[in-house]
């Protein structure tokens, strides 16, 4: 079964390839011509419909006689005359539906349109009607939200379902477009993605629009608000009401590494159809914001169609293609990581044509046609036939048809056979339908051609020669010239199966008159024509380049021939541009003048001569200088004397020197034989000379030409001289840069730079490569190779060294004697490791290495160094040791940065040009002790007025053993070492205010009995602080406080949350009284100020500061007893 089907197949793919090519009906003949009904113009298969206006549903169509038009609407007949809101244009099937008096759901549904004549029916695609909606949104309450810094937020918007879908967008109460950013963006389906939040992210006009594009109606959301507190803000705003606990304990948002937020988990899967948009998105979450990356797991992306929107958050693949389908991974990452997720992806298809749909068939009676309806999809889609609109196996029987599958086969197709059929491929995604028809016309051939039609055309250009006509069958056409009886066939006419003849390269004897004939069964008809060939238009003498001087003339002149019969017009253009307007320019019949030139003429000017059929152009550069100098013309009449086999004489004439003399002349050679095309430079001589004596080289093909030079710069080249030969010889030299080297530890490489062609001397260029080992008694061997620039021997012994030579050879004999150059074969691995290899540290960061060098012969190649591999036992690295490299052929060497008192251990290896050799066994060495560093921390503790503790931890690095600590200091003060203890004016002082505050006190007590208020209490009740409770009157108004007030702080002063006391500005320090910030070690580790003191002994004091005033000489004595 499956046998026969395949030779059925194979007999209609043989049978399709003879039938007769389906005639074509010239667009002016087919009012003339009987014709089945063609749809041309119908409403698409899914027709959305505005519901505010009337509802026109088109079906437009063509035939002779002009056909009539049905309606069917869900499968059923539907009658317009019954339905008063329903009409029909007139000579049309286009319905008009009146919805003034009847609502538009009344006429949803699936239509269809039938056109038919006499000679067939066609039908229109089903029109599915369906009206436009825009939902309202439907009322919500939506709650502010209140998030978090730095965490991920998505506002969903959730549009109303409309038809069509409707267009989503996010704006302001001011209708201003969001700004988006790769931290925020809107997804495919509207909804506004926060990768993370920032505080300006806060506000309250998150509006979600829908627009429906079809009824031009936007719908909004109700606004969102959206707060982004960070923790300190949320505790500080709910504190109040929550006895000023935090009512979040989380702690704040910490960076963190992607996830998605769509698509969920790690792969998904997507469908879409051949040429559709394919849309995926990755959305992620994360902090940093994550960036988003796309590949395909197997292929490359299409370059060409792919695009990446929403911040590479979006990729689109345009007109989707069985390629397209596969795994495509998107990534998300940050610095603290990476997500991946897989989409895989399915292309289906909806049916589509391969070749095109079917085409009308216009055939005679007897002929053979076919129709064809080539289509595809995935899964395959199923054909089906209709003859005017009926099932094809449910249709009249006709003799003539034969239905294929794809394919209905028409043999000695008769009159009364005309019809339209459909075919109908459909398959899960959609359908096609294609009306064709077949019309079976008997009609005598005519010529649609005018009759005596003039063609001209230009010598040698093609002449096309039209003979368009019509017939059924189809016209047979045959040219004929004047009055002869042969048909024109064969070169140099070409034939068209249209009719038109060809001839490519017309001449003037193909002018005449031209006579073509159509027959077919029915008839004949001719036609004349008349060819005239003309000459070309050309342009005979150019306009050349000028150089004038400001305010002189110029003239252009452009001489032109063409044929007589044809009108020449002469346009002149500046610049690819007009003329300027300017009376300075005058245009001739074969010429432009310029006048009084300026620099603004500067330019390039460009003749153009048309003619009704072709053209020629030519142009020119004006350059306008102050002061006229131009480079020479080029030299002329060259020639060669006392030719010789490798000299020859040149001799020329000079050019004019255009004010400005000739400088010197660059003579310069082309030699054919070896690089035809480009010119060298051979030589130059003085500008006084005119001749030249040429040394050349053998086998050459010479020609020269000569270039001179002055202020202004070269001249043109002179037109190149006459070819001189010279004969073949041996090689007069060899090649250069020979070289000894080995890839491999067995062989040897010889390398040379070729010579170059004119070094060659003569044919047949060749080598002959000479080495031998430089040893006693070794023979030179030898090897004669082509044109190349190496030569390998192979089987060598590692790294010996070898005499070389190369000579060039050709089919003239050998070149001179070459010089020896010495070369190595190639290298191997040292096989052997530095011997007494000993180390010893000369002092705490310091050591050196000594070692006995490696013998030459266990090297195996050439010496680069050696290096040195130590480390520092008992170390966390001690698998990445510090290498240092001593190149050339070093014994000994330092190793610096050591650490002291510390044990290492280091081996050293030798180097050559392949790698390292073996490492010599492990050697040690011990540094002794050197300086420890500084102690981790110091800090000052128990200050009191004549003393104070000193605490301190060790140094990290001890090198060497702790035997003690060293304490240096000097007084804060360091400007002036004076003690003012013992100084009269101080101990004055001192007793003057300690006898003003015996009076204030004695005046406090008089005014406390007295009951009476003092200034000082009243100032402190009018600014009391709110956060402490008042004092009582009997409590004394100086600094004094009572330990049963939970050592509240001082007035003024506020305490922070972690229960420390902040020093004011005001707080004594002993950095008050010295010169510098925070106590540190001079160079001589002597200590100088308060040494991460600022606070201590007032916070660590629990509140119990001393009343007593600070003293300098307090601070100067504090370090005095430093024990």
């Amino acid at each position: 079964m499956m046998e026969r089907r395949r030779m059925e197949a194979a007999l209609l793919v043989l049978f399709l390839g003879h039938l007769t090519t389906a005639l074509e009906v010239p667009l002016d003949l087919l009012q003339e011509l009987p014709q089945p009904p063609t749809i041309t113009h119908q409403s698409p298969k899914d027709y959305i419909i505005d519901p505010r206006e009337n509802i026109i549903i088109h079906c437009e169509a063509k035939g002779k006689p002009h056909p009539s038009f049905s309606w069917t609407r869900d499968g059923t007949h539907f009658d317009i005359d019954e339905d008063p809101n329903v009409s029909m244009r007139l000579h049309s099937g286009t319905l008009v539906v009146d919805i003034s008096r009847e609502k538009v759901d009344h006429y949803e549904g699936v239509y269809q349109c039938t056109a038919r004549n006499k000679h067939g029916t066609a039908i229109s695609n089903d029109i599915v009607v369906r009206q436009s909606r825009s939902p309202l949104w439907s009322k919500e309450e939506i709650k502010p939200i209140v998030v978090q810094e730095g965490v991920s937020l998505v506002l969903q918007c959730r549009p109303p379902a409309g038809l069509p879908p409707p267009i989503i967008f996010w704006m302001d109460n001011n209708f201003q477009k969001l700004p988006q950013s790769k931290r925020v963006s809107q997804s495919l389906n509207g909804d506004l993605y926060f990768s993370n939040v920032h505080r300006e992210d806060s506000r309250n006009d998150y509006i979600c629009y829908a627009r429906f594009p079809h009824t031009q109606t936007i719908q909004q959301k109700q606004p969102i608000t959206v707060r982004v507190l960070n923790m300190d803000a949320i505790n500080d705003t709910v504190a109040a009401f929550y006895n000023d606990t935090d009512l979040f304990s989380e702690a704040p948002t910490e960076e963190r590494k992607p996830t998605f937020l769509i698509p969920s988990g790690t792969s998904s899967s997507k469908m879409v159809l051949r040429g559709r948009v394919l849309e995926m998105e990755c959305i992620a979450e994360g902090l940093p914001t994550p960036e988003i990356s796309w590949t395909k797991m197997s292929g490359d992306l299409p370059a060409k169609r792919t695009s990446f929107l929403h911040y590479n958050k979006t990729l689109r693949i345009l007109n989707v293609s069985e390629s397209d389908a596969g795994d495509y991974r998107c990534t998300a990452r940050n610095h603290h990581g990476r997500v991946h997720h897989t989409i895989h992806v399915t292309v289906k298809a909806a049916p589509y044509w391969i070749s095109g749909a079917p085409k009308n068939l216009v055939l005679a009676p007897g002929e053979d046609g076919a129709l064809t309806c080539r289509a595809s999809g995935t899964p395959k889609p199923s054909i089906t036939w209709f003859m005017n609109g009926i099932p094809i196996e449910n249709s009249p029987v006709d003799p003539s048809r034969q239905v294929y599958d794809d394919s209905i086969i028409f043999s000695n197709i008769q009159s009364g056979s005309s019809a339209v059929y459909q075919c109908n491929v459909s398959n899960d995604y959609g359908y096609l339908l294609s009306n064709a028809f077949v019309n079976v016309l008997s009609e005598p051939p005519r010529v649609l051609t005018p009759a005596n039609k003039v063609y001209q055309v230009i010598r040698n250009h093609q002449a096309l020669m039209d003979c368009s006509s019509f017939g059924s069958p189809i016209p047979n056409v045959t040219w004929f010239k004047d009055t002869q009886s042969s048909t024109l066939d064969g070169d140099p006419y070409i034939l068209h199966d249209n009719g038109t003849l060809e001839i490519r390269i017309a001449q003037h004897q193909n002018t005449g008159k031209y006579t073509c004939v159509a027959r077919n069964s029915l008839g004949i008809s001719k036609n004349h024509i008349v060819l005239e060939v003309k000459e070309p238009t050309r342009i005979l003498k150019q306009p050349e380049y000028r150089r004038v001087q400001r305010g002189t003339s110029v003239v252009f002149e452009c001489t032109v021939n063409h044929d007589p019969s044809l009108t020449p017009t002469m346009t002149w253009l500046k610049d690819d541009g007009e003329l300027p307007d300017d009376e300075r320019f005058t245009v001739g019949s074969d010429s432009l003048t310029i006048t009084d030139v300026t620099e603004s003429d500067e330019g390039e000017y460009k003749c153009i001569m048309n003619t009704t059929l072709d053209h020629d152009s030519a142009s020119a550069t004006l350059t306008v200088v102050a002061v006229f100098h131009e480079r020479p013309e080029p030299p002329t009449d060259l020639e060669l004397t006392d030719q010789k086999k490798r000299s020859v004489q040149l001799t020329w004439i000079p050019g004019d020197e255009h004010n400005s003399p000739i400088q010197k002349f660059l003579i310069q050679y082309e030699d054919s034989l070896h690089h035809q095309g480009h010119w060298h430079n051979l030589t130059e001589v003085p500008g006084t000379k005119t001749t030249a004596h040429l040394k050349l080289s053998p086998y050459a093909h010479y020609t020269f030409r000569v270039l001179a030079l002055n202020a202004v710069g070269f001249s043109r080249p002179s037109l190149a001289s006459r070819m001189y030969k010279t004969e073949p010889a041996a090689p007069d030299e060899n090649p250069t840069g020979v070289h000894g080297f080995g890839t491999q530890h067995d062989n040897l490489v010889i390398s040379w730079k070729p010579l170059s062609g004119l070094q060659s001397n003569g044919p047949g260029l060749r080598y002959k490569v000479m080495w031998r080992q430089k040893v006693v008694g070794s023979s030179w061997n030898d090897a004669t190779v082509a044109n190349i620039s190496k030569f390998v021997v192979s089987g060598t012994p590692t790294f010996s060294q070898y005499e070389l030579k190369v000579q060039a050879v050709n089919d003239f004999g050998e070149g001179p004697e070459p010089a020896v150059v010495h070369g190595y074969s190639g290298e191997d691995l040292p096989i052997a490791a530095p011997e007494n290899v000993q180390g010893i540290a000369l002092n705490s960061s310091l050591a050196e290495v000594h070692w006995d060098p490696v013998p030459p012969h266990l090297i195996r190649g050439h010496l680069k160094g050696y290096k040195v591999y130590y480390w520092r036992n008992h170390n966390l690295h001690k698998h990445n040791p510090v290498i240092l490299s001593f190149s050339g052929n070093h014994t000994h060497g330092m190793l610096p940065g050591l650490h002291p008192f510390s044990h290492y251990s280091f081996h050293v290896r030798v180097c050559n040009g392949k790698g390292e050799g073996p490492a010599s066994k492990d050697q040690q060495f011990k540094t002794p002790e050197g300086v420890p560093g500084l102690p981790t921390s110091l800090t000052v503790t128990d200050t009191n007025l004549d003393s104070l503790t000193l605490e301190w931890t060790p140094p990290h690095e001890h090198n060497g053993h702790i035997t003690g600590y060293t304490l240096k200091y000097q007084p804060a003060v360091a400007s002036r070492q004076v003690d003012i203890a013992t100084q009269g004016w101080f101990i004055g002082l001192m007793c003057a205010i300690a006898l003003l505050i015996l009076i204030l006190l004695i005046i406090c007590f008089i005014q406390r009995n007295k009951g009476g208020k003092y200034p000082v209490k009243e100032k402190e009740d009018a600014h009391t602080d709110p956060e402490f409770q008042p004092m009582k009157d009997d409590d004394c108004p100086f600094g004094e406080y009572s330990d049963n007030e939970d050592h509240k702080p001082l007035k003024g002063s506020r305490t922070p949350s972690n229960g420390t006391v902040k020093r004011d500005d005001s707080d004594d320090s002993l950095v008050d009284y010295g010169e510098g910030g925070d106590g540190q070690f001079n160079e001589d580790g002597s200590f100088i100020g308060q040494y991460s003191g600022k606070s201590t002994s007032r916070d660590t004091a629990g509140g119990h500061e001393s009343s007593e005033a600070p003293s300098p000489i307090n601070a100067m004595n504090s370090l005095n007893s430093f024990v």
